[in-house]
């Protein structure tokens, strides 16, 4: 049976597409390919905590240019040999909306992390498929399982928890930390990704859609940027600064892009989706192994509930 090279999802907050299935004799087990999602998983993790350790050293927009910049050097020969760049005006424009999103999330993202920590920035990601959901049953008329259901509110749950200590005082009186707010709203504007793929998809290879989504936030980088960038003192940047910037371009963009796109057709794009949920407790793990030391307990139960959401996407996905 030939799969087709693109397939739309079913449900909201959903990665909007597969790439081709492999040839049967080219089958890994599934074994495998989840190993590979927590290797993604542990990537994108480690951004919380090297955008913490370098988001000081550099202006928050110029920074997140610099990534994509990179990130869009680093796929260009790349698509360029494998699909063509398949430059219009209408890949661009529609590239460009999805792109305003992700520019907007990474500033704040980079901007939070000088107020607040690693963690919470990594537990109050685990709103986005939430946020994600109820943008995609506003914009593209999604339906979400009870089960899926369940797992957004056991995200969210877990998020408010980390987010004001256990301490349903802090809730009432929403006491939000200044660098947990900033990162909430790029965590509205993250929400749009998804279901903006879905309304914008025209059938395009994922790889070419990535790097112009890359491209045309360059553009919105250097837009907001403008002449800040000249004022800049680009030599009393850090080595440090370049070094964690390159990692996030190389690994946690362009690897965990192909990483995705590999497990997608074996496990589907439900389960891929639900490896989110992991992120707290694997930069909970590497805060440890940097010697940060524990959180304070009280947070505790809110990274459980956050963990508890990831088997119940997972039993989801198995009864589509």
């Amino acid at each position: 049976m030939k799969a087709s090279s693109e397939q739309r999802p079913s449900h909201g907050g959903e990665p909007s597409f597969q790439v081709p299935l492999r040839p049967a004799g080219q089958l890994r087990p599934y074994w495998f390919i989840h190993l590979l999602m927590v290797v993604c998983a542990t990537l994108v993790s480690t951004s919380f905590t090297v955008g913490a350790a370098i988001a000081a050293g550099l202006d928050p927009a110029a920074l997140t240019l610099v990534r994509f910049l990179l990130a869009s050097l680093i796929l260009w020969p790349y698509v360029g040999s494998r699909t063509g760049l398949l430059a219009s005006w209408s890949i661009i424009w529609r590239c460009g909306i999805i792109s305003a999103s992700l520019v907007v999330f990474f500033w704040c993202m980079f901007l939070s992390l000088r107020y607040t920590s690693a963690l919470n920035t990594s537990v109050i990601f685990t709103l986005v498929p939430s946020i994600s959901g109820i943008y995609a049953v506003l914009l593209v008329k999604e339906r979400l399982k009870k089960e899926q259901l369940l797992a957004l509110g056991l995200g969210m749950i877990g998020a408010v928890w980390v987010i004001f200590r256990g301490d349903f005082g802090q809730f009432t009186a929403m006491a939000w930390n200044k660098g947990d707010l900033i990162f909430l709203a790029g965590c509205l504007a993250m929400g749009l990704y998804t279901p903006l793929i879905k309304l914008f998809y025209r059938g395009e290879p994922m790889v070419v859609i990535t790097f112009w989504i890359l491209v045309t936030g360059s553009v919105w980088l250097l837009l907001i940027s403008g002449y800040r960038l000249f004022t800049l003192d680009w030599r009393a940047v850090s080595l440090t600064v370049w070094l964690g910037i390159a990692y996030l371009a190389l690994f946690t963009t362009v690897i965990t892009f192909f990483l995705t796109q590999y497990a997608v057709p074996y496990i589907g794009p439900t389960k891929v989706m639900a490896y989110s949920y992991l992120y707290p407790g694997l930069v909970l793990l590497i805060d440890l192994v940097l010697g940060h030391g524990w959180p304070s307990g009280s947070v505790i139960p809110g990274i459980l509930m956050v963990l508890a959401a990831m088997p119940v996407i997972q039993r989801s996905a198995n009864t589509t």
